[in-house]
């Protein structure tokens, strides 16, 4: 069975709490936006840990170093092909407009002859738990919900208040 391992980046500000996704590359997720991003994850090697993994993945698909910030277990999700995606969340921040992804192959279009490269990664965001759960893969949305119990309600957040 294949797995793949990611890091969950986040940021506190004054109102929320934000999560980096990132938007695959490619031609299959030019014009697709909700339920299409992801957190930067990738496969584990046979002879590697879930956690190296995460850290490699990040750092391909970003550009960005991981920050040397505890890494927080977001446990793991299994996506409709079967994958299992295990993740963690660092607490970090970075210029999304800086990110520089490691690309792929693809023979595009299909049945042409012509092998073109995408990046795995076009862009990269920031988003409020809200959002992020808007944008992200749906089967990846508990790695949300888990950052958000590990974390508590973010600064700012009223809703959570007695009325």
């Amino acid at each position: 069975m294949k797995r793949s391992a990611g890091l969950l980046m986040y940021r506190r500000t004054s109102l929320d709490l934000e999560a980096l996704l990132a938007h695959p590359g490619g031609p299959f997720f030019r014009n697709r936006d909700l339920g299409a991003w992801t957190l930067p994850k990738g496969l584990v090697e046979e002879s590697e840990k879930a956690i190296a993994a995460a850290r490699r993945e990040f750092e391909e698909e970003t550009g960005f170093t991981v920050p040397s910030a505890e890494l927080l277990e977001l446990g793991t999700v299994r996506l409709r092909s079967g994958k299992i995606v295990e993740a963690w969340a660092v607490e970090g921040d970075c210029d999304t407009s800086l990110v520089s992804s490691n690309t792929f192959e693809l023979e595009w279009p299909p049945r042409s002859g012509n092998i073109q490269h995408f990046p795995e990664v076009d862009r990269a965001e920031f988003f409020s738990l809200a959002e992020a759960r808007k944008r992200i893969n749906p089967a990846q949305s508990p790695f949300i919900d888990r950052l958000e119990e590990l974390l508590g309600s973010p600064p700012g957040d009223v809703s959570s208040l007695p009325s």
